[in-house]
C-alpha cells in the first residue's frame, strides 16, 4: 500500500503488474522530481492544487497536450516534464477513446 500511496502523490500509479502503464491520476503537491537509474530526469508539476482543486483540466508532457488517461514506463524513463493544472470543477471535454484509456481486461 505505501507504494500505490508514493505513486498516488505523484499524480500516477500502475495500473496493474505486468503492463508498462501508469493512470494518471491527482497530484498532491505542486512539484516533485525523479531523479531516473538511467541519469533522466522527471519533472512533475501541478499548477493550484488544493483540497479545493482536485479537477484536472489539463496534463501536459514535455509543453505538449497530453491526450491519453495514461503514462508508458517509457514516457517516465524518458524524461522531461509533466504538468498538470488543476481546478475546482472537472474538465467535461477530458474524454478518452478506447486507445488513449490504459489497459483494462473488463474491454
Amino acid at each position: 500500500m505505501s507504494a500505490w500511496y508514493v505513486f498516488s502523490t505523484l499524480g500516477f500509479y500502475p495500473v496493474c503488474p505486468g503492463s508498462d502503464q501508469y493512470v494518471i491520476g491527482v497530484p498532491y503537491a505542486r512539484e516533485m522530481i525523479l531523479n531516473l537509474e538511467n541519469g533522466n530526469t522527471f519533472h512533475i508539476t501541478a499548477k493550484g492544487p488544493s483540497a479545493r482543486n482536485v479537477y484536472i483540466q489539463s496534463v501536459k508532457l514535455n509543453g505538449k497536450p497530453y491526450e491519453k488517461a495514461y503514462l508508458t514506463h517509457a514516457d517516465i524513463m524518458d524524461g522531461g516534464e509533466l504538468e498538470f493544472v488543476m481546478s475546482s470543477r472537472p474538465n467535461k471535454k477530458r474524454i478518452f477513446t478506447k486507445e488513449q484509456q490504459p489497459y483494462s481486461l473488463t474491454r
